[in-house]
């Protein structure tokens, strides 16, 4: 099985930054992408950042480019989002999310991890 554990998560003040981590272990015999969703008190779960593992290539909700940053360390299975400037609405539940193939003949599947919670005060 897979699992996906973050961490980074708190309360932080208005221009704040924070970053948070998310480590893949487990039956993680090949990782497509990894990244991050959140979701705030009364609103549907939205579309952070997202990772390529293989080519490093990344992107971004509109709401959080150049202000985020998303990256991954390979050898630890790890990505990480860098989080500057941060506003009271980045305040939500932050989830990380892999595609993830368990295995050489079986197909990728999406993993979630547990929310880790980002406040953010004004």
């Amino acid at each position: 099985q897979v699992r996906l554990v973050e961490s980074g998560g708190g309360l932080v003040q208005a221009g704040d930054s924070l970053r948070l981590s998310c480590g893949a272990s487990g039956r993680t015999f090949t990782i497509y992408t990894m990244g991050w969703f959140r979701q705030a008190p009364g609103k549907e779960r939205e579309f952070v950042a997202r990772i390529t593992w293989s080519s490093n290539s990344a992107n971004y909700a509109d709401s959080v480019k150049d202000r985020f940053t998303i990256s991954r360390d390979n050898a630890k299975n790890t990505v990480y989002l860098q989080m500057n400037s941060l506003k009271p609405e980045d305040t939500a539940i932050y989830y990380c999310t892999a595609l993830i193939s368990p295995g050489r003949i079986v197909g990728p599947s999406d993993y979630w991890g547990q929310g880790t919670q980002v406040t953010v005060s004004s």
